[in-house]
């Protein structure tokens, strides 16, 4: 299974699978789905011919239909979007009910439906964070998060205190201030004259990192980086990386809150994936016992349609007056109809806990899957229904795409849907399934990794 742009795509003859939850029956990529890829690929940059080249149809639930007849498991939620289940049946409802009254769209002109949401979105985070800017994407409130931080600096000691410290392989989007805040040195290589004024510290993950996971590796980098306390405007971190699902250690975000406490810094936390469940509480955070001074979220508020946020403090949040900060599309009417009708589901469904529940018997299912594997899996991160496995070349540490790849083309072709390995070197598989995905399915795509695995090393 090939990236289009690199080669052509020839499909593949596999076995036919037919079970309660998965079907295949036709060779992958399927024959009349290649005019589509092609067309794709015509007209579209060859970015985006980066997953498999599965044509989705529809998806409902946690499960992706082609036109062909196959069905796949999603381990994907598109790409940790889906918390509630593609396509969800009170979600659809309120975007349409939304449309048929007739509102799309009012700019940043008032609507009772955008307090709604700002209103619960408050209810629902810490105390104290008391403010939120609706966006479009999860850059978009990076950059926002960005431009607070350093603006709340400059309030304080002017351009001396203008430093925003991310970490390394942190992504936090694609916009321009995003790559530079990210930690990846290959996605900022365009933009050639990057912010001094943007540096990068390890993350304490206790494996790319390396062995050093206390925050005394946070203070001496710094130091070595020549970069005084006082000079830092804010701080900002994934709640987990989100290329290996990496967590640092909660003693570890305890003293930087502490630290950015002591010296006025902003403290960001990169919620995006992390936020509305995902990690087995409703915010990502809450494992590490602290509240940062402004969230970042997107991609599971809606559970499908484009909408982000910034939640934070007033005193960070009030920074500009009226008028300065502002976007097109802030709380889009549709997307706000769709994001009050997830938080419903959420809750009442009980997906967060469903999210901690099932999360338990994946990690359980992936540690014994890479305990068979050892000298290939070098190790599984993350919460709930998140997890990464990272492949290593055996005997080492040293990052295994080849391998990786494979896995995920088996996978495919087995009914098994995971988007291409992500991460350092490439060589970590992400999965994250929808907060709805039950026991019995669950475990059957545990199976499924297992064997895919198991052909490919």
């Amino acid at each position: 299974m090939a990236v289009l742009g690199e080669q052509d795509v020839a499909p593949r003859e596999v076995p036919a699978v037919e079970t309660k939850y998965r079907c295949i029956q036709t060779p992958i990529p399927v024959p009349e789905s290649i005019p589509i890829l092609r067309q794709l690929r015509r007209h579209e940059p060859a970015s985006m011919s980066g997953q498999p080249p599965i044509v989705w149809d529809r998806a409902e639930d946690c499960q992706v239909f082609d036109l062909w007849g196959n069905v796949w498991l999603d381990w994907s939620s598109g790409v940790l979007v889906a918390n509630a289940g593609h396509n969800h049946p009170r979600i659809a409802r309120a975007m349409i009910e939304q449309i048929e009254y007739g509102l799309t769209h009012n700019y940043c002109f008032p609507s009772a439906l955008r307090a709604r949401l700002v209103e619960r979105l408050v209810q629902l985070s810490p105390p104290g964070l008391d403010k939120v800017f609706l966006l479009t994407t999860g850059s978009e409130a990076i950059e926002c998060a960005l431009k607070l931080a350093r603006t709340r600096g400059r309030k304080l000691r002017g351009d001396d205190k203008i430093t925003i410290v991310t970490f390394e392989r942190a992504f936090h989007g694609r916009t321009l201030g995003a790559q530079m805040a990210g930690g990846i040195p290959e996605l900022k290589q365009w933009i050639v004259n990057l912010d001094p004024n943007m540096v990068q510290v390890p993350f304490p993950d206790g494996f790319r990192g390396g062995p050093e996971t206390s925050f005394d590796g946070f203070l001496r980098s710094l130091d070595q980086q020549g970069i005084r306390p006082e000079q830092v405007a804010g701080v900002m971190s994934e709640t987990y990386q989100g290329g290996g699902a990496s967590f640092a250690p909660p003693e570890y975000i305890e003293r930087l809150r502490a630290w950015c406490d002591e010296h006025a810094v902003v403290l960001i936390l990169d919620e995006v994936q992390a936020g509305f469940g995902r990690t087995g509480r409703f915010w990502g955070f809450e494992h590490y016992g602290i509240v940062p001074d402004l969230i970042c979220c997107g991609k599971g508020i809606t559970s499908g349609m484009p909408l982000a946020a910034v939640i934070g403090r007033p005193e960070v949040m009030d920074l500009f007056g009226s008028g300065s900060m502002t976007s097109t599309h802030t709380g889009n009417p549709v997307c706000v109809a769709a994001a009050l009708a997830n938080l419903d589901v959420l809750a009442e469904e009980d997906l967060v806990e469903n999210a901690r529940e099932m999360g338990e018997i994946l990690h359980a299912g992936l540690r014994r899957i890479a305990g068979r594997f050892s000298r290939h899996v070098g190790a599984v991160h993350g919460r709930g229904l998140v997890a990464a496995a990272h492949m290593v070349v055996p005997g080492g540490t040293e990052p295994n795409a080849d391998l990786a790849r494979q896995v995920v083309t088996r996978s495919v072709e087995k009914g098994l849907l995971l988007f291409n390995p992500i991460g350092y070197g490439g060589a970590s598989i992400k999965i994250a399934p929808p907060l709805c995905m039950t026991e019995e399915p669950l475990r059957e795509a545990l199976g499924v990794f297992e064997e895919a695995l198991g052909e490919s090393v």
